[in-house]
């Protein structure tokens, strides 16, 4: 790991960044893991209609999101809240089993900050390689190979997936 000098300034220019396409969005990375020796990462997320994780929990990672632009809607067991263009949401340590999706016809692009950071690493391992702000097709449906796949790199990650229709029960 490369270890930032405490007085280091990170500038991104607009565009740049690791871009990723991860189940169709297209997601570019801001700050890593490296770069803040741990402490947090910053994610750009395009995320187009229908776009969007499944239900999840991570229980030692604080994920907050900032919608920069269009809408998302973001569920837990406790509500269900449209998050628009403005609004901030924050899920806090201890494992919330949550989701967001874009269920409009136009594009979301939020900003999610993770603290510790680790997310950024997880996405490269199972994104495909993008260039910035490219959408690819989201993947097929999973199999059960790829269920079990996701299930050992939750586990590496603190990550905890659920099936699709988690909050539908």
């Amino acid at each position: 790991m490369h270890v930032m000098r405490p007085d280091s300034v990170i500038t991104i220019d607009p565009g740049a960044g690791e871009a990723l396409s991860v189940a169709g969005g297209a997601y570019r990375i801001l700050l890593t893991s490296a770069q803040t020796n741990g402490a947090c990462a910053i994610i750009e997320m395009n995320v187009p209609p229908n776009g969007g994780p499944g239900p999840h929990a991570h229980k030692d990672i604080q994920e907050s999101f900032y919608v920069l632009e269009g809408e998302v809607v973001i569920r837990s067991e406790t509500q269900t809240y449209t998050a628009r263009k403005g609004a901030f949401v924050n899920i806090p340590f201890g494992g919330a089993i949550h989701n967001f999706k874009n269920e409009s016809a136009e594009m979301a692009r939020l900003l999610c900050i993770v603290s510790p950071a680790g997310m950024d690493e997880m996405f490269r391992e199972i994104s495909r390689p993008a260039t910035a702000g490219t959408l690819l097709p989201p993947p097929s449906p999973p199999t059960p190979e790829l269920i079990a796949q996701m299930k050992k790199m939750g586990e590496k990650y603190g990550q905890e997936f659920f099936p699709p229709d988690y909050f539908k029960k």
